[in-house]
């Protein structure tokens, strides 16, 4: 039985790309390049942090990414203009389906959980308008851990006194597919992208930054299990829900 929907934000609820319009403001020409370099930088930070024992919070960890980022095109950005560009992840757009889908889960408690800093999600979900739909925003700040460290996961039970076999976790980045199936959690992968439809852009000449952060961010792991689910869109999760608390609940002893 689902008593819990939790979500990853960056990439799940929220488009990551929707900050492009102001890189390119920033850095015409190369908006679409630091947006995806900046990104992965900002997950490959976040392991190596947890890695290594030196957290420092997401926010800090975008502001490196985004130095490290402007750094490869020669530029030294100060202080000031990192704060500015990074604020655009307070301001993320969600996806278009991702507020419906939250209306329709209910009465189910819904929470996020994120490596984003408590004061970054609080603004991302404030900006967006989607704060009162959610029983719970989770950062793994606490612990000063990011995902897919299982300690990260462990602040949803913490958090909603649900057990992990009780939640669905949902996200489309394959790192955390792996992190939250690996730690109990039933999870259902957000597949934007078809292996088929990437397959077709593959065969553009120059792949482009944007189409090559997909082959690497928006596809399935092969090293960790498969999600329990997948669905291609946000909108089509509450039908999934419905149907799995539809079924007969079953005994230990496998008896309906």
């Amino acid at each position: 039985m689902i008593k819990a929907v939790v979500f990853d934000a960056y990439g799940t609820l929220f488009d990551v790309q929707s900050v492009a319009d102001a890189t390119e403001r920033a850095y015409p020409g190369y908006g679409e390049y630091i947006t995806q370099v900046w990104r992965q930088k900002q997950l490959e930070y976040s392991w190596l942090r947890s890695l290594m024992g030196r957290y420092q919070d997401f926010w800090s960890v975008t502001q490196e990414a985004l130095a490290y980022t402007l750094n490869t095109l020669g530029r030294e950005p100060d202080a000031a203009f990192l704060t500015e560009m990074a604020d655009t992840y307070n301001r993320l757009l969600p996806y278009p389906d991702a507020s419906q889908c939250l209306k329709d889960l209910a009465p189910l408690r819904l929470a996020i959980l994120s490596n984003g800093a408590p004061g970054m999600l609080q603004r991302l979900v404030a900006n967006a308008g989607l704060a009162e739909l959610f029983d719970a925003v989770i950062s793994v700040d606490s612990k000063a851990v990011f995902k897919p460290h299982p300690r990260a996961y462990e602040m949803v039970e913490e958090a909603l006194g649900v057990k992990p076999e009780n939640v669905l976790f949902v996200s489309s980045n394959g790192f955390d597919v792996g992190g939250a199936k690996n730690f109990g959690f039933r999870v259902a992968r957000v597949a934007r992208l078809p292996t088929e439809k990437l397959a077709r852009e593959l065969e553009a000449r120059p792949i482009t930054p944007l189409t090559m952060f997909k082959a690497l961010r928006m596809q399935e792991e092969t090293y960790a299990e498969s999600a329990d689910f997948e669905v291609q869109t946000l909108s089509q999760l509450p039908d999934l829900v419905r149907a799995e608390q539809a079924k007969p609940m079953r005994t230990a002893g496998g008896r309906v």
